[in-house]
């Protein structure tokens, strides 16, 4: 019986390291990833836009419900498999720059990325920069040591990498 006891304070312990950890680390990040590709940048903007055809190439998306515009600029609702989140497009200067947030403040995380694509003799270059934040510090902790802040972006451009059947050639 004592075994137990010595389980459940040790489990407790460290719930309580993890969220003082948490507590001690900022709210907000940002981290920035770019990858390479054999696509005109055309191409590249139309993938990223395209909201409705998002569930067939990204990793984890299992759908998308369009909103109404939200100032002349798209928005839509994503289920992954971390659940449902709302977006809103803030800025979108066809096809080099576009800036998307998280449009549910009540969510334990936000957050906005900024997508700038360029082009190359060989391609074009996507770069990806998320400005994000963490309210619930055992979240933060999970973030910065767990999952890292770089994790989700990466996933997005190995999924535009395979849409197209290229091997991603990732950078920071």
């Amino acid at each position: 019986m004592k075994w137990i006891l010595w389980i459940f304070v040790v489990l407790a312990g460290i719930l309580i390291l993890v969220t003082l950890i948490g507590y001690a680390l900022p709210k907000e990040h940002t981290v920035t990833r770019e990858a390479r590709f054999h696509q005109s940048p055309g191409v590249i903007w139309k993938t990223i836009t395209d909201v409705d055809t998002m569930p067939s190439w990204r990793q984890g998306l299992k759908s998308v419900q369009r909103l109404p515009d939200k100032n002349g600029l798209p928005a839509w609702v994503e289920t992954t498999d971390s659940g449902i989140i709302p977006y809103e497009t803030v800025a979108s200067q066809p096809p080099s720059k576009l800036v998307v947030r998280i449009a549910d403040p009540k969510l334990p995380f936000g957050g906005m990325w900024t997508y700038e694509i360029t082009s190359l003799p060989s391609g074009t270059n996507l770069r990806i920069r998320e400005d994000g934040e963490i309210y619930n510090p055992i979240f933060r902790f999970l973030s910065r040591f767990v999952i890292g802040y770089n994790g989700t972006i990466e996933t997005y451009l190995k999924s535009v990498a395979r849409k197209f059947g290229e091997q991603p050639q990732l950078g920071n």
